[in-house]
């Protein structure tokens, strides 16, 4: 129990740093308890592909030590952590849920894990996630299903589920996962936790395992908008290693935290709630505005004409990067390789065959197809030139608003197996996250309440100017202070 008689696990992020600088609990106590909780629940979860509990002890007992001199290094410093299984951890497996990687263990951290590292944080382990985070579901994991905290024989969602259900099972204090077309938003929403995809660039992927290397990007997730808040401070910023990371300085994402709702304009696209979304998530999402209304928001009428083309614009321009990056893994260099066969080519081949799955399959086909000779103007040129025309939808609306706002996914959590046989329409889970991506946007995933009938986890998506997550967190933090917290998940209870 914590000093206000709550449990410890129950703390948010924020408040374990408070309750650490303040000592009231120690690293090894929160760490000692969090490692024990993963083992009492994990095997009902499957939120962890590996747990590190000797490294997470060794790092606890240092920040310890740290704190007795005086020295903690930030809010972060022996605060219990995971990470989603495509960040390089040296000395640690790293799968990124294929088969094809089982066995790799890294010499070397990424950048994301070095930064947490340096201001003190306690790894706790890896996370389970869909295969090479090509998934809305993490079904397509290679080596276990992962559940839902809320509903256990529920997807936690994809790519980044082990992230999503790690933090609302209370098993970590926040996490890190990756958002190529919503796999930190959708994840969030479908566990009722906070996830925040920051514009492209604002994070280095320098040791990130890629999948569509132009949408690709990292971004924390935790219980409350403020442990969202702290993780992108702690992470944020250039990086010499990765060129595509901007040198734009990191904005004080807590200084203007607390700043309300008053005077906001959120953009309403009248695309985003129209038929398709399911009837108890679009009561909840226009509760959430009307909340935003009555503490001095303005709400404004935007359209973005060309969502109705973003899914199809993403099922080609990320199979595309996916069938270029994935073609490295060949059983040569690390990972899987298989034995006999006639000569090289077959060992190519029969290593690709056994090492990756269904999902990582379909994809690399259809982004091969998409590239070859004569189909790609077709295919894959077309689908970037609707990729501008989305980027200029946003301009367009941001000319009017602050923010935009509506539903992260039409629908709550799906049951585990309900669509994974019928690809398309686990496709279209990410109706309204991959526009995000493809426009190079911030877009933050937060609880706006239960399902009415199905007692589930409603996540309301905000998304904002290039760069602008402070606003993101100020708008997301005003309707939590609003509706309160979520109680904890009655899966893990």
């Amino acid at each position: 129990m914590s000093a206000d008689g709550r449990d410890l696990l129950d703390l948010s992020l924020v408040e374990l740093a408070a309750s650490l600088a303040a000592k009231r609990v120690s690293a090894r106590e929160v760490t000692d308890a969090a490692l024990a909780h993963i083992e009492r629940t994990d095997a009902r979860v499957g939120a962890f592909l590996e747990v590190t509990a000797g490294k997470a002890r060794a790092q606890a007992t240092a920040a310890d030590e740290r704190a007795a001199r005086g020295r903690r290094l930030g809010p972060v410093d022996g605060v219990p952590i995971a990470l989603k299984d495509l960040f390089l951890t040296r000395g640690v497996e790293t799968t990124c849920g294929s088969r094809i990687l089982e066995g790799f263990v890294p010499p070397f951290d990424a950048t994301a894990v070095e930064r947490l590292e340096a201001a003190g944080a306690v790894l706790l382990g890896k996370l389970n996630m869909d295969e090479f985070a090509m998934g809305s579901s993490t079904e397509n994991s290679a080596f276990k299903p992962c559940h839902n905290p809320w509903d256990l024989a529920r997807t936690p969602g994809g790519s980044s589920g082990g992230s999503a259900a790690a933090v609302s099972a209370r098993q970590a204090f926040g996490s890190l996962g990756t958002d190529t077309g919503g796999s930190i938003r959708e994840p969030a929403a479908f566990c009722g936790v906070v996830g925040m995809k920051p514009t492209y660039g604002r994070v280095s992927r320098y040791g990130v395992i890629a999948f569509a290397s132009s949408l690709d990007q990292v971004g924390p997730l935790g219980r409350s908008v403020g442990d969202a808040a702290v993780l992108l401070q702690t992470i944020a910023g250039r990086d010499e290693r990765d060129m595509t990371s901007s040198p734009r300085p990191v904005d004080d994402y807590l200084a203007s935290l607390e700043g309300g709702a008053r005077g906001l304009r959120i953009g309403v696209p009248r695309e985003w709630l129209e038929a398709g979304v399911e009837a108890g998530v679009e009561r909840r999402v226009r509760e959430a505005l009307a909340a935003y209304e009555r503490m001095g928001a303005r709400l404004v009428d935007v359209s973005l004409p060309h969502t109705r083309y973003g899914i199809a614009a993403y099922y080609l321009i990320a199979p595309a990067e996916a069938s270029s990056n994935l073609a490295r893994y060949d059983g040569v260099r690390y990972g899987l390789r298989t034995q006999g066969g006639a000569g090289l080519g077959d060992m190519y081949g029969e290593t690709r065959r056994q090492g990756f799955g269904p999902e990582a399959k379909r994809r690399i086909m259809l982004g091969t197809y998409a590239l070859s000779a004569g189909y790609y103007d077709a295919y894959y040129l077309r689908a970037q030139k609707v990729r501008t025309l989305l980027r200029r939808d946003f301009d367009r609306a941001f000319e009017t608003c602050d923010v935009v706002a509506g539903p992260v996914t039409p629908t709550v959590a799906f049951r585990l197996g309900e669509k994974v046989d019928d690809p398309l329409q686990m496709y279209l889970a990410d109706v309204f996250t991959v526009t995000c991506n493809l426009a190079a946007l911030p877009g933050l995933s937060l609880p706006c309440g239960l399902h009415p009938v199905e007692q589930l986890p409603v996540g309301l998506q905000l998304v904002g100017r290039p760069f602008d997550e402070a606003t993101l967190f100020r708008t997301a933090r005003a309707l939590e202070r609003e509706l309160g917290p979520l109680p904890r998940p009655p899966g893990v209870s």
